[in-house]
């Protein structure tokens, strides 16, 4: 295992500014923006393709919309579950709604879903779908309830692997409001894209659309979201989103179930509260995730691992200025426990990988911010030679400047008697996850000019 030292030595690695700017991305920016000019376009907007007729087209001023991703998850397969702690994610719908709760990271005065059938091996038939601002509960304030359209069409099927949005709709969403979106499936479907571990309760109907019922009758709940990966804000000024790309730690786990209480959950209110930033955060977290393999069987929940899910869940959202990577402790811990030795990984493979990611966002003029991989001894996870591991991806992302700026979870959750444990008070209790503690404390460690939208040159 080559030490901190070692691997400085070898690559040439240089102490970081927390809000360094890269050459390559002004030479990047200006290099578009010459591009765009040469083509007549405003630059981050595509060239229009020729005009033809289309039910929703013609009232839409297309290149005026400013589309931020105003919240989001990772879709992955499904898995059966085990124990009364791990429900399954596999749902059997049927002539049923499924009425889902979401809290927009920015507000805004339209909104629009994203639905993806991204799993399915057959098309996913969408009969009906409605979004409102949530009441409580299942319920949804009924003044605020909008029919959602699909090219026009109230329904829409979504052929095997592929995304829809919706035509926008008029509702004024304030920033960190919950949104309650009802999807009726008419046919036998079977949940084979969710988002496992929503730490919210969703709401399955018993027979019949409920899209637009203030109230739904109530057959079942779920944890997980099914379908649904993301909402987009219109927004009236320049703005842009994080995309916070992540494994289970991202996702929430140890945190309070209905409270939003994830550490990008609570970046997002420090944002709405600093109006020098104001940023949409999205949740791109996917417990059990790694960045360079996927799941072994049985571990279907922790989804593709984030080199091949990159395109999806951070290019593909809208509005996307700016990635924080936390990523690799489930590549260091998972061989063992799931008995795939072959997929155990070194320091130099996993900062390889996560040169890639930044490589990524650079090319799309994306700032991309590495987060340090957090303490766990004590977790099942721990040995000698994953502390190793752990502290020399941790001394490369510190001093590398591969990265446009360092976000330190490690130094902020850890133990400082003991630096490689979790600070007591900070502890989920599996000495891995963080509790709604020690996420506070990652969301206010967390340096907001690092996202001064002035400094994307």
């Amino acid at each position: 295992m080559e030490t901190n030292a070692s691997l400085e030595a070898r690559r040439g690695t240089r102490p970081a500014a927390t809000s360094s700017r890269m050459s390559r991305r002004r030479w990047l920016a200006a290099s578009l923006g010459a591009g765009f000019a040469a083509l007549g376009c405003r630059a981050g907007v595509a060239g229009q393709a020729t005009p033809f007729p289309s039910p929703v087209s013609g009232s839409r001023d297309w290149q005026a919309e400013r589309w931020v991703g105003g919240w989001a998850a990772a879709p992955h397969r499904p898995t059966a579950g085990f124990g009364d702690q791990f429900p399954s994610q596999i749902l059997e719908l049927d002539d049923q709604t499924v009425r889902q709760i979401v809290r927009a990271s920015i507000g805004g005065e339209q909104v629009r879903v994203r639905l993806a059938n991204t799993f399915g091996t057959k098309p996913l038939a969408i009969g009906a779908a409605h979004i409102a601002l949530r009441d409580a509960e299942e319920r949804i304030d009924p003044a605020s309830d909008r029919e959602l359209t699909f090219s026009g069409a109230p329904s829409v099927t979504i052929p095997p692997g592929a995304l829809v949005l919706s035509d926008p709709v008029d509702l004024a969403t304030p920033p960190l409001a919950e949104l309650a979106v009802s999807l009726y499936f008419p046919q036998p479907t079977t949940t084979d894209t969710v988002h496992g571990f929503a730490l919210q309760t969703n709401y399955v109907s018993a027979s019949g659309d409920f899209t637009a019922a203030t109230a739904v009758p109530v057959d079942s709940t779920t944890q997980s979201w099914v379908f649904l990966t993301g909402v987009d804000v219109a927004v009236a000024a320049p703005t842009g989103a994080i995309v916070a790309l992540g494994d289970s730690i991202t996702d929430g786990t140890g945190s309070t179930p209905e409270t939003n209480r994830r550490w990008p959950d609570l970046l997002a209110k420090r944002l709405v509260a600093d109006t020098h930033a104001p940023l949409a955060v999205l949740n791109e977290g996917i417990g059990g995730n790694r960045l360079l393999h996927d799941p072994p069987p049985g571990f279907e929940f922790a989804g593709p691992n984030a080199l091949a899910r990159f395109d999806r869940d951070v290019l593909a959202q809208s509005g996307v200025t700016h990635l924080i990577v936390f990523e690799g402790i489930n590549d260091i811990g998972m061989p063992a426990i799931a008995d795939v030795p072959a997929e155990a990984v070194s320091a130099d493979d996993l900062i390889v990988g996560l040169t890639q990611l930044v490589e990524r966002a650079h090319e799309r003029g994306i700032v991309a911010l590495g987060a340090t991989i957090t303490p766990f001894e004590g977790a099942v996870y721990y040995s000698a030679k994953s502390e190793a591991t752990r502290q020399a991806v941790n001394g490369w992302i510190r001093t590398s400047a591969v990265f446009d700026g360092v976000i330190d979870f490690d130094a902020v959750v850890r133990d400082p008697a003991r630096p490689t444990q979790l600070l007591a008070a900070y502890d989920s209790g599996d000495h891995l996850h963080i509790n709604d503690v020690g996420y506070q404390a990652m969301a206010d460690g967390i340096d907001l000019s690092l996202f001064d939208m002035a400094g994307r040159d």
